[in-house]
């Protein structure tokens, strides 16, 4: 099966190993070198039905890059779209969630799904609005979030408590809802509170698995972005 390995301190490559007659797929726009054994293709993964959902819900591409080792084994590097440290998952007796624009590859075995969420973590949740995509099947997922990454275990009775912008996958076995941190005075005034301020929103998991943060809040590095451009326009 292909070997991914991340490679590089600061804005790293996935590393990908295949043998002939190996395959994976990854966004589009992510390969950065291949080596001449290996193909690649634009092709619609999963179908059109698959491929439109993924596009309008999620911001994924409609065509991805799908890479095959035809004349023999070879190597080829990919990089995330934004900025920041890849996690490799394992896909198989655990399936994962992905936020809007963490999916860097997977093995051809892994399929990603998009499903709906509730409507309170649609709204505030900031994950991927009523539609998400679940990785499930068996292989390598590489997924990837703004600045640095770190894997949070968390156990039944430990529940964890996340800001949603610093959320890039998790474990599709546990429970997550939307909480808001302000203090003071009553519901909906710490809702108001937290959507103007852009603090207090955050996702509260519980259960047994895995959640990859990430240290950076893309929507902030986007508005960044285009501030910048603006000001040396």
């Amino acid at each position: 099966m292909p070997q991914f390995t991340v490679t590089g301190d600061v804005d790293p490559f996935l590393h990908v190993s295949m043998q002939q007659g190996e395959k994976i797929y990854c966004e589009s726009n992510a390969m950065v070198m291949m080596e001449s054994n290996l193909e690649l293709k634009g092709k619609m993964t999963g179908g059109l039905g698959s491929a439109l959902m993924r596009t309008f819900a999620n911001g994924e591409s409609f065509f991805q890059q799908h890479i095959e080792a035809i004349k023999g084994g070879g190597d080829c590097l990919l990089s995330p779209v934004l900025p920041g440290a890849i996690q490799v998952l394992d896909v198989g007796t655990t399936s994962y969630m992905i936020t809007d624009g963490a999916f860097v590859a997977a093995e051809s075995g892994v399929a990603l799904k998009v499903r709906t969420q509730s409507l309170g973590t649609a709204i505030f949740g900031d994950t991927g609005g009523f539609f998400i995509c679940e990785a499930s099947g068996f292989g390598k997922l590489a997924v990837s979030g703004m600045g640095s990454s770190f894997v949070l275990e968390v156990e039944q009775g430990k529940d964890i408590v996340v800001d949603n912008a610093h959320v890039v996958a998790w474990d599709s076995a546990l429970r997550h809802e939307v909480s808001v941190t302000t203090s003071g005075g009553g519901f909906m005034g710490r809702l108001v509170n937290s959507v103007t301020s852009g603090e207090g929103m955050v996702l509260k998991f519980s259960g047994k698995g895995k959640v990859v943060i990430c240290s950076r809040n893309k929507d902030n590095f986007i508005a960044w972005l285009r501030k910048e451009t603006r000001g040396n326009g």
